[in-house]
């Protein structure tokens, strides 16, 4: 699986995710401009030592992320008000998670562009704006990864 981050912003979060790609083996894509700089402590500390097992890529913008992708590659935007449950699709191998800035989400033209491929996270209380962007990227990866039958876990 693929998991990007569109201009994160909060260093944890993404040190966070970084952790969570490294245990499941997923690629991470993040793309520019970020509101923190790489070396910071807050993002190694959430990464720990898994850093070093960490299949990245930094993108200067999304044009420069979107060009590179083969063809047919096929992208899933979780964003607040999407038109289905993250649960209601099917979810290839390769595919590819993008996510938004904590403060602002995803673009609302690239939603509107892909509103085929734009998922929801269900919210059960009104007051609650959303869930936090590392806890996100757990819930939908591993929902695909579920589909896949968890083909990769490791049996200990």
């Amino acid at each position: 699986m693929n998991i990007v981050l569109v201009e994160p912003e909060i260093p944890p979060n993404t040190g966070n995710v970084a952790r969570l790609c490294a245990a499941t083996r997923s690629t991470l894509h993040l793309i520019e401009p970020f509101g923190f700089k790489l070396d910071d402590s807050q993002l190694k500390r959430a990464g720990m030592d898994y850093w070093q097992q960490v299949r990245w890529h930094r993108w200067k913008n999304w044009n420069d992320f979107a060009s590179s992708l083969p063809a047919r590659t096929q992208l899933w935007f979780v964003e607040s008000d999407g038109p289905k449950r993250y649960s209601d699709v099917s979810f290839g191998r390769e595919d590819y998670l993008v996510f938004g800035r904590e403060t602002a989400g995803l673009p609302k033209p690239l939603l509107v562009e892909n509103s085929d491929h734009w998922l929801r996270i269900p919210m059960f209380n009104p007051e609650s704006r959303s869930l936090n962007l590392s806890n996100c990227v757990a819930l939908v990866l591993f929902e695909a990864l579920r589909q896949q039958g968890f083909s990769t876990e490791l049996k200990r």
